[in-house]
Formats: structure tokens, C-alpha cells, sequence
């Protein structure tokens, strides 16, 4: 049983009044051979997060429990998970062979087995012909497969990434997530996996734990976290380009924008679910430019992504109005920069959030 439990779960460095909390109570129940992304900006406290479900980090307090055995006062070496580093951790001197089997040779595993191990991961991986080569003979995304041979081979509960694909290039990044997706549908190992890129997230997730500051912002599939977040944060953090956010007042129909003379009032194509200050969130694809359209936009800037285009302005007064991008696809003729243009958003996908907080307003 691969199923880890993470309950009340807390993180502090030092004691006494000069503590640093680093992790404030997560909690987080991942089934047997589910593939969760933990997700977050540098220094949330992720790595940290999973380093205690490793055994690497002490637990100020809460439980973590693997296979349904609580383990916090377990070595590493006895909770049966298998790590992959972002730095590979290969033996330079030994062959790739070597490198996979070594964990084997030390817990005595007989030699037909470790050499049935690694071949059956060596041809999962496509490394057979790179057994007898030396980590330094290889590309960066042969030595990362080389690294999740290893974790293969000890046939562990669960697999613990500490943002693999961060050394790779773009386009060996896009190949080696293909490649996880795919060693997960064939082993069907419990897998966590931290990441600072959004994009690997939304792409390798069953469900996301979107972490700041060390509290869990939303926990769900990435269909759920990107169409309906559960905080401004979310909504700002999971998308690219990110989701847009105005604050202003709202009045039924009506959302005013800005403060006195550069104020202005958008009209709302679906009414706000409460009068007050709120924050509005609309992604760039839900809205579009169109000459019959309510909103004013200036426009600043137009990036050319391929096969769609992205246009960035302000809506308001000038140089004073609220920055707001719109995704236009590519074969339509795009604005200028200074152009005036009108826009219409979608009914459909409006989206409310408190200014204090920045959770999400029922509706």
C-alpha cells in the first residue's frame, strides 16, 4: 500500500520566541498510485514539504504516515521511497549499469534479480544501450532517466521528485515529463512531485497541492485549480500569461475601476455576487476584442507566441489605468501599439475574490 497521509503537518527552525515557522499545518491525503504535483514559487516551502516525507527534515509537528505506518521517527532508508534530485546524483566513476543496481548490491539483492531489475528498467527507460557508459558519456536527459532508473529498481511504496527537470533544456523538459507520464501509466507507483514551473504541473498532475508561504492554497485537479482557483493567489500563479485581476468596487451590473478622475466603470456582462470592494479575475482567452465591446483598452505591447498572440494594455485612464493582457489567435490582424480598442469578457467566467484575504467569493 503506497497511500501517504500528511496530517496537521508543521515545520520550524529554531526554538523558542526566534522560531521560524516554515510550514503552518498542511495536510493532504494522497491515494495508492496517484501522481500529485506540489506546485508553488521558490521558497514556499515545497521542497521542505516533501524533504519530511523523504525522512530528510524532522517534523516540528503532525503525522506523516506511508502505506498507512506512521513514520515520523523512521529513517529515510527504512520508509521504502525511492528520491530522484534535481542535481541526478550520479557516481561519475561508475557505469550506468552500476549506478542503477548499487542500491540493490548494498541491501544484498541476488545478482539475477538486480540484473532483472535493471534491464526490465533499462528497457522501460531506453537506456539499454547506455548500460556500459559512464554518467559523463550521456546528455542531461539520459542521466535524469538514469536517476529514475534507479528509483525503479528499488521497486519502492512511492517516488519522491525534487524538481527533476530543472537542468534540462525546454525542449528536454517537454520530452522528459512525456516520458514520466508514461512511467507512471506503466508502474502505477504513488509519485509526488515538486515543482516551481506551473506549466510541468498542469501537464504531469492527477491533482495539485498549490502551496505559498507554507500553507496549502488549493488542493484539486488541474481542470479545477485553473477554472475555478481557489484564491487570487491560485488565480494569479496557475496560467500563463496569469489570470488578470482588477480591483474595484462593485454595484450590481457595474464594477468601478481606479479612484477619482481615472476612475472608470466597466459594465458587467453578469452581475457581481455581492456590492463592495472585491477583486475581479478574468483569464485572457475569455475575453476579446471586439469593436462593439463595452471595456476601453489601450494597448501597450503584442507578443507573437506561434499560433496566438498576445495583446497587453491598460483599461482606464492612459498610463494610469489597470494592466489587463487578452489572447487573440494568431490569423486574426492584430492592433497596434497605441491603438484604442474595445472589449467584451465572457459571462461565463468571471471570477470574485476578496482584496483583504484573496479568497474566492461564492457565486
Amino acid at each position: 500500500m503506497g497511500a501517504i497521509s500528511i496530517r496537521n503537518v508543521t515545520k520550524r527552525y529554531g526554538r523558542g520566541a526566534k522560531a521560524n515557522q516554515v510550514i503552518h499545518g498542511v495536510s493532504a491525503e494522497i491515494t495508492e498510485g496517484e501522481f500529485i504535483v506540489i506546485v508553488g514559487p521558490s521558497g514556499c516551502g515545497k521542497s521542505t514539504l516533501l524533504r519530511m516525507v523523504a525522512g530528510l527534515e524532522e517534523i516540528s509537528e503532525g503525522e506523516i504516515a506511508i502505506g498507512g505506518r506512521v513514520v515520523n521517527n523512521v529513517e529515510p532508508a527504512d520508509r521504502d521511497i525511492a528520491m530522484v534530485f534535481q542535481n541526478y546524483a550520479l557516481y561519475p566513476h561508475m557505469s550506468v549499469y552500476d549506478n542503477m543496481a548499487y542500491g540493490l548490491k548494498i541491501a544484498r539483492v541476488p545478482k539475477a534479480e538486480i540484473d532483472a531489475r535493471v534491464n526490465k528498467a533499462a528497457g522501460i527507460l531506453e537506456l539499454g544501450p547506455f548500460l556500459q557508459r559512464t554518467p559523463r558519456q550521456l546528455s542531461g536527459g539520459q542521466r535524469q532517466r538514469v536517476a529514475m532508473g534507479r528509483a525503479i529498481v528499488r521497486q519502492p511504496q512511492a517516488f519522491l521528485f525534487d524538481e527533476p527537470l530543472s537542468n534540462l533544456d525546454a525542449k528536454l523538459r517537454a520530452q522528459t515529463r512525456l516520458e514520466i507520464q508514461k512511467l507512471h501509466r506503466e508502474l502505477g507507483v504513488t509519485s509526488l512531485f515538486v515543482t516551481h514551473d506551473q506549466v510541468e504541473a498542469m501537464t504531469l498532475a492527477q491533482r495539485m497541492i498549490v502551496m505559498n508561504a507554507g500553507r496549502v492554497e488549493q488542493i484539486g485537479t488541474p481542470e479545477q485549480v485553473y477554472g475555478r482557483p481557489a484564491s487570487s493567489f491560485v488565480a494569479s500563479f496557475i496560467g500563463s500569461p496569469p489570470m488578470n485581476l482588477l480591483a474595484g468596487q462593485a454595484d450590481g451590473s457595474r464594477f468601478t475601476v481606479g479612484s477619482g478622475a481615472g476612475a472608470i466603470t466597466l459594465p458587467l456582462p453578469s452581475a457581481a455576487p455581492r456590492a463592495g470592494a472585491l477583486l475581479l479575475g478574468l483569464r485572457p482567452e475569455h475575453t476579446e476584442i471586439d469593436p462593439a465591446g463595452l471595456w476601453p483598452m489601450t494597448v501597450d505591447t503584442v507578443e507573437m507566441l506561434g499560433a496566438e498572440r498576445l495583446v497587453h494594455g491598460r483599461i482606464g485612464a492612459g498610463t494610469g489605468g489597470e494592466l489587463f493582457t487578452v489572447r487573440i489567435d494568431a490569423t486574426r490582424v492584430p492592433p497596434k501599439i497605441g491603438d484604442a480598442v474595445q472589449l467584451t469578457a465572457s459571462p461565463d467566467h468571471l471570477h470574485w475574490f476578496e482584496v483583504a484575504s484573496g479568497q474566492r467569493v461564492c457565486d
